[in-house]
């Protein structure tokens, strides 16, 4: 039993360093049909980083031939493969501008977005990638309405808004959370909150959005001048119902409730 696992691993090793033999031949020829032959074979082993490697090198050298669209489809599917999401995006982006009704563009349009949704980076980062992604995928649906992908296109738009919507109430908690450091930020979270709600109408944040809303009205009413009082805590009130009829069943229904019984004091009806 022994010598045949012996066996086993002695032939795993030698098929490994043939392997690494060919590479290393591969690398050094002139012969770029056996590179792209070779490109092939290793990406249907799983070996992404050679493939790129060696298609790096001829599909400058193949543009304008018969193999130009499949290698530099193979080339950034090898990417995205390999998770290496920027790059696939951008070559999968250079594919469908060079070959805009190629053999691959339907795909090729649909992993630059789906690249580019995997490669989102966090909501506390710059969100360009993101709105990168919405933009790529978009087109996708506008190219390809009818392809098995829409509903996976669809599906990652939603998640990709949601955490631009995300960004947004962050930013506006954090003004909020300032309150009048060094001005007004009562009404900067207003405004930020306002224009999320206005781009991402759907969004699952938009309750703590409108709630965020209410909270800072209520602070801007409460530190008003006298003479300034009633008509903001009329807007307290305007927007409490706005609330309330939105989300009638709220887990936030006492917070807003308390609300208004302190707006009801300073305003006559």
């Amino acid at each position: 039993m022994r010598k045949a696992l012996n066996i086993v691993i002695l032939l795993v090793a030698a098929l490994g360093l043939s392997s690494c033999g060919e590479y290393q031949k591969v690398l050094k020829s002139n012969d770029y049909n056996y590179k792209f032959d070779y490109a092939k074979r290793a990406f249907e082993r799983q070996k992404y980083a050679q493939t790129t490697t060696i298609l790096k090198d001829i599909v400058t050298v193949f543009k304008g031939s018969d193999k130009a669209e499949e290698s530099l489809y193979l080339l950034a599917l090898a990417h995205y493969e390999n998770r290496e999401y920027p790059d696939a995006s951008a070559y999968f982006q250079s594919y469908y501008n060079r070959y805009p009704k190629g053999k691959y563009t339907e795909l090729a349009r649909f992993y630059a977005g789906y690249g580019y949704y995997l490669d989102s980076p966090d909501t506390q980062l710059d969100q360009s990638g993101t709105v990168k992604a919405i933009e790529e995928l978009q087109n996708f649906l506008d190219y390809f309405p009818r392809s098995e992908k829409v509903s996976i296109a669809q599906n990652a738009i939603f998640e990709l808004q949601d955490k631009l919507t995300l960004k947004e109430l962050q930013n506006a908690q954090l003004y909020y959370n300032l309150g009048t450091y060094m001005g007004n930020n009562y009404e900067s979270a207003i405004i930020t909150a306002q224009n999320a709600l206005k781009e991402y109408p759907y969004s699952k944040y938009k309750e703590e959005l409108e709630l965020l809303i209410l909270k800072s009205r209520y602070q801007e009413a409460a530190l008003s001048v006298e003479e300034k009082k009633a008509d903001r805590f009329r807007d307290v009130i305007d927007e409490y119902y706005s609330f309330v009829n939105n989300y009638p069943e709220s887990p936030n229904r006492d917070e807003a409730d308390n609300i208004l019984k302190i707006a009801r004091k300073y305003v006559k009806e």
